[in-house]
């Protein structure tokens, strides 16, 4: 009976004991569990609060919260462009890199910066942020219409300029040599730089009008009205008769002589007041003024003899080269010139590929016509053909004869014409 009770007491107290514990392990997972719950609270009431600060700064202004690396959308005529605010501030006085300038531009209900421009031109102005200063005009667009997106923009002077420099819209500034005494200056100026004064201004219409008048001279002396033939000697006339001078050869002198005086006191004034004594003489405007005026005093130097008559002939051609004086006053002139310079290459191609096109029809129009009696007794006296049909000229003067010479014209002529076309 007492084992029967001892072990009734013993079940009692292992069950209340249980019970106990359970009780102890509810509550402490009560506990943890408010805990976790108080926590979570907090984390909740913590991320709405950040959230909502976040809504307010993207609201009132996303640059006030956002890191340099963040991206930002701009949205040029529809197209969006993403990049770095890190990117834009590289170059900060433009419109772009400033950022309270672009401000105005952002489309708070969009989150983006909307500009109503040229968005083909707008990659050409990114890729200046990207790659840190250089500016390259896209093709598809006219330089005029993307000269008005860089000022736009407003991106700095230097990369306009040489946007423009590149389309040959301005010209790069030349470097101006200038002599030290003040004196010299200003007649270098005035010599040189016709923009530099009135003054000058006036100096190279008189330096053109000039110029003119030397050519006019140059033409009109050889009309045969002013070159009378020489009568011819009289039977009865004495062993010292000469034939009269002719009346209008002190007029020629005298008109020559003017204008030789004008052109070496220019020349020689310009050499003195020059900066530089050896570039003024090697210069190739400078040689075309020295081969215009050494004529006339290699013509004094000269007698007039027999021996000395093919050699003034020579020297007069010579005096033709006053004609490029004029590049020094128009600029027209001196853009052909620059653009000769730089075609040079293409041209010496050109005449090369002539020449071997002569060379090779000559040739082949000797052999089909060739022989002592026919227009073509040589190859090189067929060169003359072969030129005026390759240039398309055609005078006539020779022509081939034979079914192979003509032929061989034909093809000549053919070859010509697509010569032509191709440059």
């Amino acid at each position: 009976m007492r084992s029967r009770f001892a072990a009734f007491v013993g079940l009692f107290l292992h069950v209340r004991l249980i019970l106990i514990l359970d009780a102890g392990l509810r509550g402490i997972l009560m506990l943890t569990s408010a805990t976790t719950a108080s926590h979570s609270k907090e984390a909740s009431v913590g991320y709405k609060s950040l959230r909502r600060n976040v809504d307010n700064a993207s609201r009132y202004g996303t640059d006030a919260t956002a890191d340099m690396d963040d991206p930002i959308v701009i949205n040029v005529g529809g197209k969006k462009f993403e990049t770095f605010k890190e990117t834009l501030a590289r170059f900060p006085d433009t419109l772009l890199g400033c950022q309270s300038r672009r401000e105005r531009f952002y489309n708070r209900n969009r989150e983006e910066y909307f500009f109503d421009r040229h968005r083909s031109a707008f990659g050409a102005i990114l890729y200046y942020y990207q790659s840190g200063g250089t500016l390259i005009r896209p093709e598809s667009v006219p330089p005029h219409v993307f000269f008005n997106e860089v000022t736009f923009y407003d991106l700095p002077e230097e990369a306009l300029q040489s946007v423009q420099l590149e389309a040959g819209i301005v010209e790069e500034e030349e470097e101006k040599p200038l002599p030290t005494n003040k004196y010299m200056k200003l007649i270098w100026e005035t010599l040189e730089y016709p923009e530099s004064s009135k003054v000058a201004k006036a100096l190279a219409i008189i330096s053109v009008v000039v110029i003119s008048l030397s050519l006019i001279i140059f033409c009109i002396e050889t009309l045969p009205t002013f070159n009378p033939k020489h009568p011819k000697k009289p039977v009865n006339a004495s062993e010292d008769w000469k034939p009269p001078a002719n009346p209008y050869t002190e007029t020629w002198f005298l008109l020559n002589t003017l204008v030789i005086v004008w052109f070496t006191g220019e020349y020689v004034v310009r050499f003195v007041c020059s900066p530089d004594k050896f570039r003024f003489l090697v210069g190739t405007v400078n040689i075309i003024d020295l081969l215009s005026i050494l004529p006339y005093y290699i013509q004094l130097a000269l007698q007039e003899g027999s021996s000395s008559i093919s050699v003034l002939r020579v020297v007069r051609v010579v005096r033709v080269f006053r004609v490029f004086k004029l590049s020094r006053h128009s600029r027209g002139l001196q853009i052909l010139g620059n653009t000769l310079k730089a075609s040079m290459n293409e041209l010496l191609m050109l005449m090369f590929f002539l020449g071997i096109g002569v060379m090779i029809f000559a040739s082949c129009v000797f052999y089909a016509e060739g022989g002592p009696d026919s227009d073509f007794p040589s190859i090189p006296h067929s060169f003359w053909w072969a030129v005026v049909t390759m240039t398309t000229v055609g005078y006539g003067d020779i022509s081939p004869v034979t079914f192979w010479g003509k032929i061989v014209g034909a093809l000549c002529a053919i070859s010509g014409e697509y010569k032509c076309l191709l440059t």
